[in-house]
């Protein structure tokens, strides 16, 4: 049955076109229920307004959007003025309602210290350790896909692949592996988008605190054992982290395992997904394999999976030109500074040998920028070499229907569901 209770696309960017730009507010979960409604609304504020503060949105308060790449970038590398600890790191007050601290919503020296007990994870000699791993593990899942039948991509590749690596990095008991996943989802669950994930917020702080209870345990196995590279021991003998208040170690676990989960599941499903919509870049791909390398950030761009961050205004501070004031809440937005044909030529088309790649946002930038994403390119270019060497036909991994994205979220981008047949 039709969903009637929501704008069609249609009528959403009639709205956006119409709408004065001084009353345009992009943190609408309606714009972001169509691709084409957000894009729209984003391109217009870039054109006419880049940074825009809109007074009038019910949820979030008033708010500062800038939407240009190089804005982003002044506010990202200013944050003793652009703080991340004064009231959260989303367009909520608190981390999707959750209210627990963890450290890329804090501020230097703190934000330093807490980040710099858990880097080793994630450093070019340890991840060259874990490559082997990745491999064998990839191989496996891709080795055990049917052929010549619909199975749903996110499931059985994009879930598995970066739950096993959570599992990997906590040293997490395999049999249990999928608690992690359940937990990244209902961490990320927000009741304004009408999430399907929990019933309640009883519901889901009940869940997160039995996530808190069994990573409790694992903390005190191993604070009594010698340090190990895995990210609980590591936090559990940094003195920086060692006597962290519970709230602050469950905020802690959750940024590394919404970080570690939806970011790099996200990309594994949107970049078959955007291959299959862009049939002259999969056989360029096919053709020539080496293009893996400028493929992976390519689809990190393209997908966004996280589509902004906020920053609360210590003092009066000036951006592109406006005059932000103490205490004013700044949000940048990444899937908007992706698209900004000032800093990325040809931003809205999927070009897999672009000349600079890595030109983009996705990561953030700065300080706060992801602790994991050299790890996080490793799993999608070891995952793409894998398909290359098993299926290197044009759409041979083949979208066979309508994706399903995951709950509407004005945080995350993602999909729940990519039905795929692999054609023998």
């Amino acid at each position: 049955m039709m969903d009637t209770t929501h704008p069609t696309n249609e009528e959403m960017l009639k709205r956006i076109r119409s709408t004065p730009i001084g009353q345009l507010d992009v943190a609408d979960t309606d714009i972001f229920r169509n691709e084409a409604a957000a894009f729209t609304a984003f391109d217009r504020l870039r054109r006419e307004d880049p940074v825009h503060y809109c007074a009038t949105n019910k949820l979030y308060g008033p708010y500062w959007s800038i939407t240009k790449f190089k804005d982003i970038v002044e506010v990202e590398t200013k944050p003793q003025i652009f703080s991340s600890e004064a009231k959260g790191i989303t367009i909520e007050d608190n981390l999707l309602g959750l209210n627990v601290p963890m450290f890329i919503a804090m501020d230097p020296p703190k934000h330093d210290e807490q980040r710099m007990a858990v880097s080793p994870s994630v450093a070019p000699d340890n991840l060259a350790k874990m490559e082997a791993a990745i491999y064998e593990r990839t191989r496996k899942v891709l080795d055990g896909l049917p052929i010549g039948e619909t199975f749903n991509w996110v499931d059985r590749v994009s879930i598995e692949l970066t739950t096993q690596m959570l599992a990997i990095l906590f040293d997490f008991p395999w049999e249990d592996r999928r608690k992690l996943t359940r937990w990244s989802e209902v961490a990320s669950a927000s009741e304004e988008s009408g999430s399907s994930v929990v019933a309640s917020q009883e519901q889901r702080m009940a869940e997160l605190g039995e996530c808190l209870a069994y990573f409790t345990r694992l903390w005190n196995e191993r604070v009594n054992a010698p340090p190990k590279f895995d990210l609980i021991s590591m936090l559990a003998h940094s003195p920086a982290t060692r006597n962290m208040p519970p709230m602050e170690y469950l905020g802690n676990l959750l940024l590394l395992i919404v970080g570690g989960n939806d970011t790099t599941r996200n990309s594994m499903s949107g970049g078959l997904l955007a291959l299959n919509r862009n049939p002259e870049e999969y056989r360029k791909l096919c053709a020539r394999p080496e293009l893996v390398s400028t493929l992976i950030p390519e689809i990190i761009r393209w997908q966004t999976p996280l589509t902004h961050m906020r920053r609360t205004a210590l003092e009066d501070a000036t951006v592109g030109g406006k005059q932000i004031h103490k205490g004013d809440k700044v949000v940048m937005w990444y899937l908007s500074g992706n698209r900004d044909p000032e800093a990325i030529e040809q931003p809205d088309s999927f070009i897999i040998d672009r000349a600079r790649p890595r030109q983009h946002l996705s990561f953030g930038f700065g300080i706060h920028r992801c602790l994991g994403n050299r790890l996080a390119e490793m799993q999608l270019r070891i995952l793409w070499e894998e398909i290359l060497k098993r299926w290197n036909k044009p759409m041979q991994i083949e979208v066979v229907g309508e994706p399903v994205p995951t709950d509407v979220s004005i945080l995350f981008r993602g999909l729940k569901e990519l039905p795929v047949r692999i054609n023998a």
